[in-house]
């Protein structure tokens, strides 16, 4: 598949689903949103560019450490995310921020632009990421910075979920997915430079980065019901499994996904379940 096709599936998931992302009952990228702002540590007037920024689960954090006399500009390569976070934004009367369509791959912005650059669960997805984050070390001022997140990434387990998942999901149902999702295309994109940290420092060095700190936390997945999760699944990046299965593998897989997530439900149907995540950050080396 190339680059363009796979960033056209991916904006077209996601701006399907913007108006329920982050929604529905399930608590997940909101308070990864916000463990990322504190360890990254935005100052009062700096500027910060939030990466894939969705409905704002980072960029209004930000927002409110930078104050009155800072300045965020958020992007993602989904309108309909964009349009969420502008609705927000003016709801809450904000002034300073910014928000664009633009692929973040290719960031349009004049070198020393930003104090700091955020990115939950965005800037991995990138089909170059490595060579973004150079791109995003050459937009950043002297002394700036990067932080983003990532799956903690595991040999044996279905990537982007809890390992609790791994033995709900059929390996035959995700040979629908568009191939550069299945999981050893997953493999040779991401553990080779995301499962050791190690690697991953050598890789941000390489791009013009020091000082890197590699933190794996967990962060805790609230959901009001297992069919709430199952619900939420198709507003994330799992839609793009769901939308490419046939109606009967789709009905099979839900039941299978609400049978054994019941199982760890507590006594009112709820799930909480604890999501290996790694946090990182860095400062440009310029």
């Amino acid at each position: 598949m190339q680059d363009s096709s796979y960033k056209e599936q991916v904006a077209h998931a996601f701006d399907q689903s913007s108006s329920t992302y982050d929604r529905l009952g399930v608590q997940f990228f909101t308070p990864m949103g916000n463990r990322l702002v504190e360890m990254a540590e935005p100052a009062a007037g700096e500027r910060v560019i939030d990466i894939g920024c969705g409905r704002g689960a980072c960029l209004f954090p930000a927002l409110r450490k930078v104050g009155p006399r800072g300045h965020v500009h958020g992007i993602d390569i989904a309108p309909g995310m964009i349009d969420e976070a502008r609705r927000e934004a003016a709801a809450r009367g904000l002034r300073n921020i910014a928000l664009d369509v633009m692929d973040a791959e290719t960031p349009e912005f004049p070198p020393r632009s930003f104090d700091l650059a955020v990115g939950s669960y965005s800037v991995i997805f990138l089909p170059d990421a490595v060579g973004a984050l150079a791109r995003y070390a050459g937009i950043l001022d002297h002394g700036g910075r990067i932080a983003f997140t990532s799956p903690v990434f595991r040999a044996g387990t279905f990537p982007f979920l809890p390992p609790e998942f791994t033995p709900l999901i059929p390996q035959a149902l995700l040979e629908h997915l568009p191939e550069q999702w299945r999981p050893e295309a997953l493999v040779r994109r991401f553990n080779s430079w995301l499962e050791r940290v190690e690697d991953l420092v050598r890789t941000l060095e390489r791009c013009g980065y020091t000082s890197v700190t590699v933190t794996d936390e967990p962060v805790r997945m609230t959901a009001l019901s297992s069919e709430a999760w199952v619900d939420w699944s198709h507003t994330q990046g799992m839609r793009l499994l769901w939308q490419n299965l046939p109606q009967a593998q789709r009905t099979e897989l839900r039941a299978r996904l609400v049978e054994g997530l019941d199982k760890l439900s507590d006594a009112t149907g709820a799930l909480a379940i604890d999501v290996p995540v790694r946090f990182v950050t860095a400062q440009v080396a310029h």
